[in-house]
């Protein structure tokens, strides 16, 4: 299954109008089935990707399903603390990912 968005990419929920970037991509659901149950209420599919999603502004993170979400092409970035920990720099709407040495 290909993913529609990479890692970097900026995006918008389309249910609950926030904006993210996402810096993991699944692809398929991998949380727990007791968290779908609780969580994901429209009950998405688990054999397409999943995606981590920093919100802008926020300090959380969301774990979001491929049909949820947009691109955003406002060319704005995303205000999130953990930025700057996962992303190198944001150039032409896209955050480039910082390379990590194990």
């Amino acid at each position: 299954m290909e993913a529609k968005f990479a890692i970097g990419s900026v995006v918008r929920h389309l249910r609950f109008d926030y904006r993210g970037v996402i810096y993991d991509v699944d692809p398929v659901f991998l949380g727990s089935d007791e968290w779908y149950e609780q969580v994901a209420r429209s009950r998405p599919p688990k054999d397409k990707p999943w995606y981590k999603v920093l919100v802008d502004r926020g300090v959380h993170e969301t774990y979001v399903a491929e049909r949820h979400l947009e691109r955003d092409d406002s060319g704005e970035p995303i205000v999130h603390r953990a930025i700057d920990y996962v992303f190198e720099r944001f150039e032409n709407g896209v955050y480039v990912p910082r390379v990590r040495v194990n």
